[in-house]
């Protein structure tokens, strides 16, 4: 159930990925009056995520929620919440209500329960969840081989927010503590997109493909599950 749009340059990507989001939230809208867009961090949906914000839709409408978020204060280095802030609620999405992941408590095993009240409220099921993938083959914080991973990948949880400890990588970084939402919260979307760029990606995805092992890599669970379709896009 995996559908591959894969572009020439990454322009033509931006520009595909914005359009689709933009529709699928526009129908969430048309159908039930209101939308819900779960959205990751990191360097490549960035220029996504500025182009959607420049776009007119209804966006007092649309509730922006985070994928994922290190625990870490929205002043700190790292923080999903502000790169979200700085680069999606601008323009014409300035109005669009925003849920963040992190709470006051001090760690995010503590804010769990907290997480877990805040995103049950979003409007479901979810329209657009935006998804990356680390070289490691990590999505959202689904680390490989983190505690907490094997709770959060349960095909059975009810479980929509989890507290995950990342083994400490390159990838990772000094920020291994984690929340991010379950599988079964990313299952509730009715449209998932998975973005990578570049070779190395192309070749962690393919390896994805490839195995069984979704402790190893995690985008695995995403990827292999028959329950929604999920659409893969890339560029160069």
């Amino acid at each position: 159930m995996v559908e591959e749009k894969f572009y020439s340059d990454r322009e033509r990507l931006v520009q595909a990925l914005a359009h689709d989001c933009a529709c699928e939230l526009q129908k969430g809208i048309k159908e039930r009056g209101q939308a819900s867009f779960l959205v990751s961090g990191g360097s490549t949906p960035e220029p996504v995520y500025r182009e959607l914000s420049k776009r007119p839709l209804p966006w007092p409408q649309i509730t922006v929620g985070l994928v994922d978020e290190r625990w870490v204060d929205r002043t700190e280095s790292g923080s999903n919440q502000a790169f979200i802030e700085n680069c999606l609620l601008q323009n014409c999405a300035a109005e669009a209500p925003f849920l963040g992941m992190k709470t006051p408590h001090a760690t995010a095993a503590e804010g769990e329960a907290d997480c877990e009240r805040a995103y049950g409220e979003l409007p479901k099921p979810f329209d657009v969840c935006v998804l990356g993938m680390g070289s490691d083959g990590h999505t959202a914080s689904l680390f490989p081989h983190a505690d907490g991973l094997a709770a959060a990948l349960g095909p059975k949880s009810q479980k929509l927010c989890s507290a995950i400890t990342a083994v400490q990588s390159e990838v990772t970084g000094s920020h291994t503590e984690r929340m991010t939402l379950t599988l079964a919260a990313i299952l509730q979307a009715r449209d998932i997109k998975l973005l990578i760029t570049g070779d190395e990606k192309l070749k962690v995805y393919r390896e994805a493909l490839l195995g069984s092992d979704e402790l190893e890599m995690p985008v695995r669970s995403i990827l292999k599950q028959g329950l929604k379709p999920v659409t893969v896009y890339w560029a160069p």
